[in-house]
């Protein structure tokens, strides 16, 4: 059975920083494009940052220059690493294995102004 678990979510104050990690199970990541998506209240889930097989990496317009995401394919950990945070990236924070795997519980960001 798949399962990935997302951790590292909490409040901070806007310009601050927090490193997301996704842990699998049940699922070899090195096989899988991984990436976070976020779901804030109101809101349909959007796509926050991806990472391929090989690396590659693609992020939502929003967060380019602030996120980074890694992968560490020997501990099937991705990471998102998010600086310089703002009000609007408050959110439920999802990890992906690509096509149809996800965190169940997410992890809650709350970025106050």
């Amino acid at each position: 059975q798949v399962q990935l678990v997302e951790s590292g979510g909490g409040l901070v104050q806007a310009g601050g920083s927090l490193r997301l990690s996704c842990v699998g199970s049940g699922i070899n990541f090195r096989f899988n494009t991984m990436g976070w998506y976020r779901k804030a209240p109101g809101k349909q889930r959007e796509m926050v940052a991806r990472i391929t097989l090989r690396g590659a990496t693609t992020y939502a317009d929003s967060v380019k220059g602030r996120f980074t995401i890694s992968r560490d394919n020997a501990k099937n950990l991705v990471y998102l690493q998010m600086n310089s945070l703002k009000p609007e990236d408050t959110a439920v924070y999802y990890c992906n294995a690509e096509p149809s795997a996800w965190g169940l519980r997410g992890t809650q960001v709350t970025v106050s102004s």
